[in-house]
Formats: C-alpha cells, sequence, structure tokens
C-alpha cells in the first residue's frame, strides 16, 4: 500500500488537510510512526480522537471526524470514521487481485483461521488475533502486504445484516462457514437467524465463488446452487476425517480422506474438535487450487492464536498437574468439545468455568446443561468463578460457586493433587486466563 491523503479522501468521501503517504493504517496510536494513517474510532469505552495528538506528534497523519483536526496537522476529515475505514479496507479490496477465504460461523472461527491461513501456505496474510467485526475485518484487509499471495479473514457478526455490510470489503472467493450453533442468541434471538446471519457469507461471494460447508448440516448443503466443497467427521465429504484418538496431552491422531487418498495424521494443536477444524481449513485451501497432501501437512503442523486449547504442566506439591488453558472464548458447543477432549486425558479431571455471555432468554437452560454435560464427560469437581448461571445447578454435587479468581486459586491449591487434568474455560469477558496462568504459582494481576 501507498496511498497519499488525496486518495484516502476520494476513497472515504472526506476532506484531507496537509500532504503525507500512507502505508499503513492503525486505531492504535500506541506505536504510531510516521507514513501511518491513525484512524480515531469512536468506541464505547474509549474515543479515539483522545488520542490523535499523540499519533500526530509521532508522525502519523491522522483521520477524524469534521471538525476535530488540529491546526498544523496532515489529515483527513470525514463524517464518521468507523465507516471510512470500511471504505479504506473495500478501496484496498479492489486493488488486491489474490485469493480470499472468509470464515465465518458459531465456533471455531479464529483457529479455522489459523490453520486455513497455514494450509494455504507461505505468504498467506491472516490477522495475528481474533479480528472479525466492523474494525478488525478492514484493518485484516489493510493489513495484508503487497506480496501476499492470498488473504483469511475471520468474520463475525451481531446480527441479520452485519456480514452483508462488510461485503464490500471482504468479497471472498472461499466462503466458509464452520457451523450454525447456539452462540450469541442474546442478539440472534434463535438458531434459525444465526443461520441466516452465517448464511450472509456465501450470498455475498464472488463469481464464481466456493462455499466450504459441513456436510452433516443439511440446512447449510442444501440452500447452496453455486460450488462447493464440504468437510466432516465420520460422514460421506469430500475432506473427512475418521479413527480420532487423543493421547494424554490432547493431541489428536485421525485419518484424513480426500479423492481416494488417506493420510495419517497428528496435530500440533489440543483439542479433540481440532481433526474437524484441520478438516476444514484443507478444504478450503483446496478450493484455492492447493494439493491435498501439502494442505494437509501444513494445517496439522499450524500453531492457533493464544489461550486456545493450550496444555501445559503445572508444578504443585508431590508432581504435576495439566492445565489446558481454553479460557479465550465459550458457547455452549465449544464447552463440549473441550470436556470431550479432556475426557479422553489420563487423570482425574478438574473443570474451572465461567458465564457463557450472549446467550439471551437461554441463558440459565443452557448453563444448566453445560453443567450436566461436564459431569457426564467425568468431571468430579466443577468450579464455577463469578455470578453462577446455572452451571453449579446442572452440575449437582460436584459444582462449587467462588467469588472471584483468587478464591478459585485458593480453592485450587488445597485441592489439587498430582495427576489432574484442570479445564478453564468462559467467555473471555470472565477473565479466567488468570486462573489457568495461576496454578502452580504463578502471577495473578
Amino acid at each position: 500500500m501507498k496511498w497519499d491523503l488525496a486518495l484516502v479522501a476520494e476513497a472515504t468521501g472526506g476532506r484531507a488537510v496537509g500532504g503525507a503517504t500512507v502505508t499503513r493504517v492503525v486505531v492504535d496510536s500506541r506505536g504510531a510512526a510516521p507514513g501511518d494513517l491513525f484512524v480515531a474510532i469512536r468506541g464505547e469505552r474509549l474515543d479515539g480522537h483522545a488520542f490523535a495528538g499523540q499519533a500526530a506528534h509521532a508522525g502519523a497523519s491522522i483521520m477524524v471526524e469534521k471538525g476535530r483536526l488540529p491546526d498544523g496537522v496532515s489529515g483527513v476529515e470525514v463524517a464518521d470514521t468507523t465507516s471510512a475505514l470500511a471504505a479504506l479496507g473495500a478501496r484496498r479490496r479492489a486493488e488486491m487481485v489474490v485469493p480470499v477465504v472468509a470464515i465465518t460461523g458459531s465456533s471455531g472461527k479464529t483457529t479455522t483461521k489459523d490453520l486455513t491461513a497455514a494450509a494455504i501456505g507461505p505468504g498467506t496474510h491472516a490477522a495475528p488475533r481474533s479480528y472479525n467485526n466492523e474494525i478488525g475485518v478492514p484493518l485484516t484487509v489493510l493489513d495484508a502486504p503487497d506480496t501476499a499471495g492470498a488473504l483469511v479473514i475471520e468474520v463475525g457478526s451481531r446480527g441479520i445484516g452485519h456480514i452483508t455490510a462488510l461485503g464490500p470489503v471482504i468479497r471472498p472467493d472461499v466462503a466458509v462457514v464452520t457451523n450454525v450453533g447456539p452462540a450469541h442468541l442474546e442478539m440472534f434471538g434463535d438458531i434459525e437467524t444465526v443461520l441466516l446471519a452465517k448464511w450472509e457469507l456465501v450470498e455475498i461471494l464472488e463469481p464464481g465463488g466456493v462455499a466450504v460447508l459441513p456436510a452433516a448440516d443439511h440446512r447449510l448443503t442444501d440452500r447452496r446452487r453455486g460450488p462447493m466443497i464440504t468437510f466432516g467427521e465420520g460422514v460421506a465429504a469430500d475432506v473427512m476425517v475418521d479413527s480420532v484418538e487423543v493421547d494424554r496431552r490432547g493431541h489428536a491422531s485421525f485419518r484424513m480422506h480426500h479423492g481416494g487418498a488417506d493420510l495419517p495424521l497428528t496435530m500440533a494443536l489440543a483439542g479433540r474438535h481440532q481433526p474437524l477444524n484441520a478438516a476444514t481449513a484443507v478444504a478450503a485451501a483446496l478450493a484455492v487450487g492447493v494439493p491435498f497432501e501439502d494442505a494437509a501437512a501444513r494445517a496439522v503442523a499450524a500453531s492457533a492464536s493464544p489461550w486456545r486449547m493450550e496444555v501445559a504442566d503445572r508444578p504443585i506439591p508431590g508432581g504435576l498437574v495439566v492445565v489446558v488453558n481454553d479460557a479465550y472464548n465459550a458457547n455452549p458447543d465449544s464447552m463440549r468439545a473441550a470436556f470431550a477432549t479432556v475426557a479422553e486425558m489420563p487423570g482425574r479431571h478438574v473443570a474451572v468455568l465461567g458465564k457463557m455471555h450472549e446467550l439471551g432468554s437461554a441463558e440459565h437452560d443452557l448453563h444448566r446443561s453445560i453443567g450436566a454435560a461436564a459431569v457426564a464427560a467425568g468431571f468430579s469437581t466443577v468450579v464455577v468463578v463469578g455470578d453462577d448461571p446455572g452451571i453449579a445447578e446442572g452440575a449437582g454435587d460436584a459444582g462449587i460457586v467462588v467469588e472471584d479468581v483468587r478464591e478459585a486459586l485458593a480453592l485450587l491449591e488445597d485441592f489439587l493433587r498430582p495427576g489432574d487434568v484442570v479445564l478453564v474455560k468462559a467467555s473471555r469477558a470472565a477473565g479466567l486466563e488468570a486462573v489457568a496462568a495461576g496454578i502452580g504459582g504463578g502471577a495473578v494481576a
């Protein structure tokens, strides 16, 4: 990227003041430098305009709302900076001629994004974390280097029309829907609305684009009338996995099948559900022309974003416990997937869980079902941190409610014994990564 402020103003319908060359677009003033365009986003908690002066002092040009450009500073004034950021993303996407893979779904988006970027191969650009909203999607596109060979975008949704609105920024050649489940029901209301919102990604495919869909979900596959590649576990699919076995560290060995080929594979990532994520990634890579064997080998060797099924030994008096840190996010499907992984790991199983957010009126029933599912999966103790929305009730005698992270760690210090396996999982807002970090004497903020 090498734009001037006049081009930025043209793309956003804004007014340029001064002159500067833009080679990077940022929304964080920390680390801003000459060549950057700092976009002052007005968020729920922070207003980026408060940091525009800091970015300008560091040599960046700035994009602000009309009337808010300081005297003597080069930049662009626009009506709305969030809309302007999307316009810049659309302009950048229009310049790109590489294949674009976009991924949505109720769960597994970020890990599938990481595995897909690995499966497509070196030179593929993807965001380093879960950048999947109206800010993160344009930034992912804008961050893509001119040398990128492919682009992988994670796309979230908070309701009908959200993905469609991002269509000019995404314009996918491949649209992946990982699954449709009871996540974010507070926003969507019901599963059918979730499905329609996720399906928008398929509807914005470029002409001739390929949909990558779960073979077992006929609500999705029966809707598709164009090119399609399916994935699945133990069901007929273009990319199928089966014979899954999990070792004591939570790593899955399995077989992957496509077009008559049958590959024995082992995941570098922990998680009973990771073979299906790998099949999804390989299907996406096939859609952009990557050979099956190459895509599979790269997918299973990939790493993922932090706090997703990270497995580590931690010292306690008398020996070690295994901590499975899956604290980045949670919904009913991903909770059950984590339970399935730990269930196959030897040792006494302890769950440290927190609230799953955005479940709407079904919150209590879904949390209660998760408590019961933990016990059914073999967890002898289910520790619920913070307000209990029903998990402990579902866990019955195995459920224990504690007030906060420190109380959870104090309980675990007295309770854990060598050989135990501790799963830590909740929605991101619960902050339970601090529990995972604190077991065995780690520092807690």
